[in-house]
Formats: C-alpha cells, sequence, structure tokens
C-alpha cells in the first residue's frame, strides 16, 4: 500500500526525527499508509472498508504503545467525517485526550470549532491563518487558499458549522469533493446547496443540486 497521506502535516509527524537516521519502522510508514486508506474510504462513502483499516491504524500503532500518536489518528479519522459535514464529537480521541502533545490538542479545538484564543503556532500553516482571520470575507478567502483537498474542504465545513461560509466556498466545497470523487462529502455539500437554494426561492438551482445528488446516489447503488 502506498503512502499518499491526505494530510502531510500528519505523515511528517508520524515519521517525525527520522531524516538523516535509520529508516522509519514498518509500524509507522503501515500506520499512515492505512491511516490515509481508512480516511479515502470514508470519503468515498465505503465505511466498512474505512472501519477496517482504522481498526489496522490502531493495531500498528499498538505495536509502539504510542498513545499519543493514536490520538493523532483518531484525530485524522475525525478529520475526514468534519469535512463530510459529519460534526459529532470526536469521542475516541476524548479518551487519550491526556497523552496528547500540544499540536494534536489544539487541532481537536480546532475540529471542535473551540477557535477563541487558539493559538495557530500549534496547528498547520494553511490552518494558522484562518482561525486569526476576523472577517469573514477574510476567513472564506483564506479556505479557498488552501491548496490540499482535504484540509480545504475541512476548512470550509467549519466556517459552516460556524455559521461564516459564503457562496463561493460552498461552491468550493462541491467542486473540491466532486473533483476528488469523495462522494460522501459531496452528498452533503450537495444537499446544503439544494437547501440553499430552496430558502432562496432559486428552485432551477435546487432542482439542479437534486439532479446531481439523485445521480450520486443512483451510481453507488450500481453493481
Amino acid at each position: 500500500m502506498n503512502a499518499r497521506p491526505a494530510l502531510p502535516w500528519l505523515f511528517a509527524l508520524f515519521l517525525a526525527g527520522c531524516g538523516g537516521g535509520p529508516p522509519p519502522a514498518d509500524w509507522k510508514l503501515n500506520a499512515v499508509s492505512l491511516l490515509d486508506h481508512a480516511q479515502q474510504r470514508w470519503l468515498e462513502g465505503d465505511t466498512p472498508a474505512a472501519e477496517l483499516a482504522l481498526g489496522q491504524v490502531r493495531q500498528e500503532i499498538a505495536k509502539s504503545g504510542r498513545t499519543d500518536l493514536l490520538a493523532r489518528a483518531e484525530l485524522a479519522a475525525c478529520a475526514a467525517r468534519v469535512a463530510s459535514l459529519d460534526f459529532a464529537h470526536c469521542t475516541a480521541y476524548d479518551k487519550l485526550a491526556p497523552d496528547a502533545a500540544p499540536a494534536d490538542r489544539a487541532y481537536a479545538r480546532f475540529l471542535a470549532g473551540d477557535w477563541q484564543d487558539l493559538d495557530g503556532k500549534w496547528l498547520a500553516g494553511h490552518y494558522a491563518g484562518l482561525v486569526g482571520a476576523k472577517e469573514i470575507p477574510a476567513a472564506n478567502q483564506t479556505a479557498r487558499d488552501i491548496k490540499d483537498p482535504l484540509p480545504r474542504l475541512l476548512a470550509i465545513a467549519l466556517l459552516f458549522k460556524a455559521g461564516r461560509s459564503d457562496p463561493a466556498s460552498l461552491a468550493m466545497a462541491v467542486d473540491t469533493a466532486s473533483e476528488r470523487g469523495w462522494r460522501r462529502p459531496l452528498l452533503a455539500w450537495l444537499e446544503v446547496g439544494r437547501q440553499r437554494a430552496l430558502a432562496a426561492g432559486d428552485t432551477a438551482a435546487a432542482e439542479h443540486f437534486q439532479r446531481r445528488r439523485a445521480f450520486v446516489l443512483q451510481s453507488t447503488k450500481t453493481p
């Protein structure tokens, strides 16, 4: 399985300290690769495969006894759910929070939308500017400027949760999920678009969003 992490900062933190030294242990490489696989399967809507891969991640990390890394992995799994507009509390992380590193504690607050007095220095660079943006247009532009698809989608989702997302960001969320083939967030964001169109009295736009949702759902059921 090739490591292709959707969150590069996570990959870097898992393999921290490896430069110039011995190659990373197999359990680390396996955990990173499986975690990326779990995220991708979740985003594609394959829940059983995602849960299986996440279970394997836990098994690999358990070989090291590193509960701090397990906390990091649980946050990454929660991030994929938040990007899909699933804002359920990250209970798996809560059990490990006492062992989490400062950067992971900050990331947990970021995912929960608890940004008041959150020090951006503990976050990945593309999020630091987001939590510091006071004005809605600046926050949305910062989110849209994030290059990596999953962090971008996550940032827009958190703005949406806070009631601060603008139409351009919502459109980009749809486009990002569509381009990556991430069915789960695509369905969620298309429904947001449909509801917004209905609220604005734009029946044609609402029907367009509904046709797209129906197409995705029909394709998902096709053997």
